[in-house]
C-alpha cells in the first residue's frame, strides 16, 4: 500500500485517503460492517497496528537516517541538499526536507543522533 510514499511529500489528501482505505482494509480483515456500529479505534487496538501514517513517517526517518549516514561526497546526499530556484505561481509545494524536518521535531530527533541506530530507532518509534 505504501508504495515508496516514504521518498516524497505525501499531501493532506493524500494521508486522508491513505486512512480511509486503511479503516476499510481493517475492517474487511475484521469482517465488521459499518452498520455494526464499532467504532474506527477500537477496530485499530484490536489487530495491534499502528496506523499508515505513522508507518509512513517511520519509513521517511529511516531513509533519512540513512541519507545522513552517507558520505559527503555521495550524489544521493548531494541531491537532498540541493535547492532548485524555480518560482511557480500559487504556494510552493512542501519538499521532502520539510517534511523529514517535521518529523524529526516531532520524534525530537536531531542529525547527532544518527550516529547511534539504536537510540534513533527508540525515539523513531516513540515520536
Amino acid at each position: 500500500m505504501l508504495r515508496g510514499r516514504e521518498t516524497w511529500p505525501v499531501r493532506k489528501e493524500i494521508e486522508v485517503a491513505l486512512q480511509r482505505a486503511e479503516m476499510r482494509m481493517v475492517r474487511w480483515m475484521s469482517d465488521v460492517k459499518l452498520k455494526d456500529g464499532v467504532p474506527s479505534k477500537e477496530l485499530k487496538e484490536r489487530p495491534g497496528m499502528d496506523g499508515i501514517i505513522s508507518v509512513i513517517q517511520q519509513n521517511r526517518l529511516q531513509e533519512y537516517w540513512h541519507m545522513l549516514r552517507k558520505k559527503d561526497s555521495d550524489w544521493v546526499k548531494k541531491c537532498m541538499e540541493y535547492e532548485v530556484v524555480f518560482r511557480p505561481i500559487g504556494r510552493p509545494k512542501r519538499t521532502c526536507r520539510e517534511v523529514v524536518q517535521k518529523d524529526c521535531q516531532a520524534c525530537k530527533l536531531n542529525g547527532e543522533d544518527a550516529v547511534d541506530h539504536s537510540r534513533w530507532r527508540k525515539l523513531m518509534q516513540d515520536g
